[in-house]
């Protein structure tokens, strides 16, 4: 009850807050539009329509007996569990989140299991860090490479914590169930996993790609609402927050807690006493980290129908932050001198990646800053990445051998 009024409550505020300020609302809005148009959109489409394929076709399970021992071994999970990690890796929250999500419907991991594997497969877009932040955002693309292996670095000492406190073997039902029963060579029995799948899914190439297109689609626009929200809720209760915070730090903990990618943006421009490049970098790395209640509630979208649980991801999500930050402070000076050995070249790129190629100016305030015109954008990278995605997946469903029609009988 008491909860209930509550939303009720946020919710006649933040409508009041729109028609007192609707031009804030409105340019909130078009930010976080611009965001998701400009990186979301053509970040996920393709891995999403991927993973959707690759499930129809059986692939999968093929995956999955073949990267069984290694993934028991580093993160004690299922075989399967490899591909919503890869995929959230090379695309971000979403797609992992939705991975994962599908493999506990099916029931080739377990709960715990199923909860762990959301944790490690929820991180930000590899090219949004590499391309976005390192040559849009703080114009030093050497610094997006170094943000990205903290990151990446961080993510898997958070999962080695969560590991250590999660060690009680759960083996999923069904992982066990073919682990006991597999016979024959490694590659009879990828063929064997793929066909199986492949039967029971029955659908054509045309059907099952219309399907994953559709899904695709239909899942980004959900995320994009979800964005579109968080960028008006941070920009209309800024006013509020700057009462009990000074304004810079509001205009960077607001965005931050709310939206990673605004968030980002705010640390990457943070301007204040004692902030130096490397607190900088490591305030835009706790943020990916951290991920933003957006990112979360997607996630949260995306397990909707499974008994996986959101509270746990907010826990990870605080300590993964923790030792993002932690680790880019750690690591800055010996990175500086890595760095400095690459070609000056890599630093000339940064009007490339800028859409109007115009010199850059810092903005006021980060609000200011995400604009469709100086913001970088991955739309040039989306057809080259689906074509490296469609090659894959042509390779791997030729190089699994087929199990002749007597075998099947």
């Amino acid at each position: 009850m008491a909860r209930t009024i509550l939303y009720a409550a946020i919710s006649i505020l933040l409508v009041a807050a729109i028609i007192r300020q609707p031009d804030e609302a409105f340019q909130a809005s078009l930010q976080g539009l611009t965001i998701w148009w400009n990186i979301v959109f053509p970040g996920l489409l393709p891995f999403l329509v991927l993973f959707e394929l690759i499930a129809a076709f059986g692939l999968i399970h093929g995956i999955g007996v073949l990267l069984r021992p290694l993934m028991r071994t580093l993160f004690k999970l299922p075989g399967e569990a490899a591909l919503p990690l890869l995929l959230g890796w090379m695309s971000g929250h979403q797609a992992g989140a939705e991975a994962t999500a599908a493999l506990r419907r099916d029931g080739l991991v377990s709960k715990r299991e199923g909860q762990r594997l959301l944790a490690l497969s929820h991180m930000p877009n590899p090219l949004f860090m590499l391309v976005v932040i390192g040559a849009g955002f703080l114009h030093r693309p050497e610094l997006g490479l170094f943000i990205a292996a903290v990151v990446w670095l961080s993510a898997l000492c958070t999962a080695g914590w969560n590991l250590l406190f999660n060690s009680r073997k759960d083996l999923s039902q069904n992982a066990s169930l073919a682990a006991t029963t597999a016979s024959g060579g490694l590659f009879d029995r990828i063929a064997d996993a793929i066909n199986k799948s492949r039967e029971r899914d029955g659908r054509s190439f045309g059907k099952a790609l219309g399907d994953a297109v559709s899904s695709g689609v239909q899942k980004l626009l959900v995320v994009g609402g979800f964005m579109i929200f968080a960028a008006v809720a941070a920009r209309l209760a800024l006013p509020l927050i700057q009462f009990v915070l000074p304004s810079g730090a509001a205009e960077l903990l607001l965005p931050a807690l709310l939206e990673s990618h605004i968030g980002a943006y705010a640390a990457a421009v943070w301007q204040g006493p004692g902030v130096s490049a490397a607190v900088s970098a490591a305030a835009v790395a706790a943020i990916l980290a951290w991920s933003g209640i957006s990112a979360l509630l997607q996630a949260g979208y995306a397990i909707t129908g499974t008994d996986l649980k959101l509270l746990p991801l907010i826990g990870v999500r605080l300590l993964h932050a923790v030792h993002a930050g932690a680790l880019a402070l750690l690591l800055w000076k010996p990175a500086q001198d890595i760095l400095t050995l690459l070609p000056d070249r890599l630093t000339g790129v940064t009007a490339a990646m800028l859409q109007n190629g115009t010199e850059w100016q810092r903005p006021s305030n980060a609000y200011e800053a995400v604009t469709a015109l100086g913001l970088p954008t991955l739309w040039p990278y989306t057809l080259t990445a689906a074509a490296v995605l469609a090659i894959l997946f042509i390779i791997m469903r030729l190089a699994a051998p087929r199990t002749p029609d007597w075998k099947k009988h």
